[in-house]
């Protein structure tokens, strides 16, 4: 399936695309500008592969000024634009638009400053994840947002999608991190948000900025803090007869006062999915496993794991192990992290989820979903993070077999209807692109969704950054049949149902 057959509604004005191609030809090297299908191909869709769509080209500019001339050159020819990190999302959200520039970012790479004095650094976006951590060691520091492509996603998407991973129960998402963020607007002007002092003058908008997914503009420079390394880290691996049970293990941990470093879930599915890759150990027998990491100071960590310990035994953990060195805890995280991957093992193809609920619902959800799988006559596997119930369901099927496809969708669509209705959200960390444009109008007023859009028109008034995601239309919600009665009368009755 393509962008194309499932858009909420193309572009009103015109593109001048002939005239666009011509005046970067003027503002980029030939080598920055990709045209041919052969280098087209690899853009054509990021970690959501079940929306592809072929872009007619993309550009890889190498410096801000580059970036400020293509934006004034979309927004002179009216040419929609994409922008792209490293392609690691899992949403949709660096789809192509098909008559529109796909604008990667990725040789904006450079770590500009790291200031070990002030814990900062200002990074470019195409910085990958990992190599502030990695540039930060000398320092005894580190990035804390850990997401489990951090190997490889960048800073600028992180920025774009308000990423997370395993520890940001403790230490926060990629909003609770970056300090700055320096962009360009489609107009081609370069603004800066937040700031490195501990208020900024003017409105607060860097927080509605992180997270929104390149709808406002386009990143070029961002600052994020660092924190300490801990002088230790232990992680408790525990066993559990029953995905219940773990559950109740992850509310008592929290509900004793205790905010670990990381706190996940897998489920015995995924277990046996990750084990023969990673070889990390994991228990076999067990319906479920939890991974609850403590870090700080030795006499910190023994106290916690101790804490831990007893109350994971209280609950009905079957068996317990503690990470005995650090290369046996980064294997304990080492399967975690590979989950995804690793359902290439088992499946063909699968489906990756992110929904988010409140914890005391962890095992009536998990309960619905394994309900689902025999509704849909598909597997599920759940790898999550335990801690703030950010459920991150694999939905195992194969796309050479007729209508698997789209059962692997309606499944998809149902655990996320599934999470409003228990008071959860649609996403916790991969944001909403053209996966969950649908779901936005199950859990938004229509009110609510005009606002969002009165804001991105405040940044973007000619709808030209990455149009068609997260914010659907009013006649995307009438086709999916999310329209809201009031007193009797239906908003818009002159809108077509579908």
């Amino acid at each position: 399936m393509d962008i194309a057959t499932s858009s909420p509604e193309p572009q009103a004005a015109t593109s001048d695309f002939a005239g666009f191609l011509a005046q970067i030809g003027q503002l980029l090297p030939a080598h920055c500008i990709l045209t041919r299908v052969d280098q087209t191909r690899a853009y054509e869709c990021d970690g959501l592969t079940l929306f592809r769509e072929l872009p007619p080209v993309v550009v890889l500019p190498e410096n801000e000024a580059q970036v400020i001339g293509l934006l004034r050159a979309c927004r002179e020819h009216n040419v929609p634009v994409v922008p792209r990190g490293s392609g690691t999302g899992l949403s949709g959200g660096a789809t192509p638009h098909p008559q529109g520039v796909v604008i990667g970012l990725a040789k904006l790479n450079r770590i500009i400053r790291l200031d070990p004095e002030t814990c900062t650094a200002v990074v470019g976006p195409g910085v990958r994840n990992l190599a502030i951590s990695e540039a930060a060691i000398p320092h005894g520091l580190y990035y804390a947002p850990d997401p489990s492509s951090q190997i490889a996603c960048s800073i600028g998407g992180n920025v774009a999608e308000n990423s997370g991973g395993v520890h940001c129960l403790k230490y926060g998402l990629t909003v609770h991190n970056v300090l700055r963020v320096r962009l360009v607007t489609i107009e081609g002007e370069v603004v800066e948000l937040g700031g490195e002092a501990p208020d900024t003058p003017g409105l607060n908008l860097l927080q509605s900025f992180i997270g929104s997914e390149g709808m406002l503009g386009l990143v070029t420079e961002v600052t994020v803090r660092l924190i300490p390394r801990p002088e230790l880290a232990q992680v408790v691996m525990a066993s559990f007869p029953s995905v219940e049970l773990a559950g109740e293990g992850v509310t008592r941990i929290i509900a004793d006062g205790i905010i670990p470093a990381g706190l996940e879930l897998m489920d015995k599915r995924s277990v046996h999915m990750v084990e023969p890759f990673v070889q990390a150990g994991y228990d076999l027998d067990a319906e479920a496993i939890l991974l609850c990491e403590s870090d700080g100071t030795p006499d910190e960590v023994a106290d916690e794991i101790a804490r831990v310990e007893a109350l994971l035994r209280d609950v009905g953990a079957s068996r317990l192990q503690v990470s005995s060195s650090e290369a046996e805890r980064l294997k304990f995280w080492a399967g975690r992290k590979n989950a995804f991957p690793a359902a290439g093992r088992i499946s063909p193809d699968y489906y990756c989820m992110d929904g988010t609920i409140p914890r005391r619902h962890l095992g009536k959800v998990l309960a619905a979903i394994a309900q689902m799988e025999s509704q849909f006559g598909l597997r599920c596997s759940n790898v999550f993070h335990a801690g703030d119930g950010n459920l991150h369901p694999l939905i195992l099927f194969d796309a050479n077999q007729p209508g698997e496809v789209d059962k692997a969708e309606a499944f998809g669509a149902a655990i996320l209807e599934l999470c409003v209705q228990v008071g959860g959200t649609i996403t916790g960390e991969h944001g909403v692109g053209i996966e969950k444009i649908n779901q936005m109008c199950t859990q938004f007023s229509r009110e609510e969704l005009d606002a969002f859009s009165a804001f991105k028109r405040a940044f973007d008034p000619y709808g030209l950054l990455n149009p068609l995601k997260l914010i659907p239309t009013l006649v995307r919600c009438a086709e999916y049949g999310k329209m809201h009665v009031h007193q009797g009368e239906l908003r818009f009755p002159d809108i077509p149902r579908f």
